[in-house]
């Protein structure tokens, strides 16, 4: 069992249902999942760039990462419908809580001039995305064999009913939000 995982269990629950006022256990809120997408739209040309983005995607969250295809055709962009555009993964249990620890605890601190996520970043319904500049924070990527910095986002759905509740679960749990 993760140590985020026990956190969750012995620290955060019992906090937030103190702090909220809940009548049963099941109504703590809860990461459900994380989902991290990376868009590669020079796909296009180079359909290699996918494999190395699956590649990164797949040494980073521990699981294999899946390819995402285009949903409509758009000619501005030389885009049709069914192409590859990027790469996905879904995120839950025990590799979950240990992404979310090596995402906190280790990679957002070695972003350059770092002073905290963006508290506002919800959606209103209690879930969190976030967006990264570079994978190269991640310690599993290794700088000479990177191609190209791409960035990705995170997206924490959780089962709180509001922000504020998911807010509080993502500070108990160690984000990093900025004051």
């Amino acid at each position: 069992m993760s140590r985020l995982s026990e956190l969750y269990k012995t620290e955060v629950a019992p906090a937030l249902m103190k702090k909220f006022e809940y009548k049963s256990v099941m109504q703590i809120p809860k990461i459900d999942k994380v989902v991290i997408n990376v868009g590669a739209g020079e796909a296009r040309e180079n359909t290699k760039v996918i494999d190395s983005v699956i590649e990164d995607l797949t040494k980073i969250s521990g699981q294999k990462a899946v390819p995402t295809y285009a949903k409509k055709s758009v000619a501005n962009f030389k885009l049709r419908q069914g192409m590859k555009i990027g790469a996905k993964v879904t995120l839950r249990g025990e590799r979950m809580y240990e992404f979310i620890d090596k995402l906190f605890n280790f990679a957002l601190p070695r972003v350059r001039d770092f002073k905290g996520i963006n508290p506002e970043a919800f959606d209103g319904r209690g879930n969190y995305a976030l967006g990264l500049k570079e994978q190269l924070i991640f310690p599993e990527i290794e700088y000479e064999k990177v191609d190209k910095v791409r960035g990705m986002d995170v997206c924490f759905v959780t089962t709180a009913l509001t922000d504020e509740e998911a807010r509080e679960l993502l500070t108990l749990m160690g984000a990093p939000f900025a004051n």
